[in-house]
């Protein structure tokens, strides 16, 4: 996941972009493999990508946010034809480029922070 040096990223922010890169992973390699990642392997993910960024967040949250992205990248692959399917995965993954902007990768991205938002409202 890539994240602008210059921008400092909040806490929340930083969950809402795991949520999503992860999201982004999961239907790649559903598209690719016919495989989904299991929530072990998107909280390994999720480290890996901290640990580039200098930050850490707890097993349990990171497999949160690992248990929301699944939930998120399962709902589009339900609601979209696989090519589709595949077009939105390729944007999402293009998208974790801070230089590539994408309205639809911006949806998803408000859905990411929906996610989130409701989570730790339950």
């Amino acid at each position: 996941m890539h994240i602008r040096n210059d921008t400092p990223i909040t806490p929340r922010g930083m969950r809402v972009a795991l949520i999503f890169a992860l999201a982004a992973e999961r239907l790649t390699a559903f598209y690719e493999h016919g495989q989904w990642l299991t929530e072990a392997q998107g909280a390994g993910l999720a480290a890996d990508w901290l640990s580039r960024s200098k930050n850490t967040l707890p097993l349990a949250e990171r497999r949160q946010l690992s248990s929301l992205s699944d939930q998120l990248a399962r709902q589009i692959q339900g609601s979209l034809s696989r090519e589709a399917g595949m077009y939105t995965a390729h944007d999402m993954m293009e998208s974790l480029d801070p230089n590539h902007q994408s309205d639809i990768a911006e949806s998803l991205m408000a859905e990411c922070e929906r996610l989130l938002d409701s989570s730790a409202a339950t």
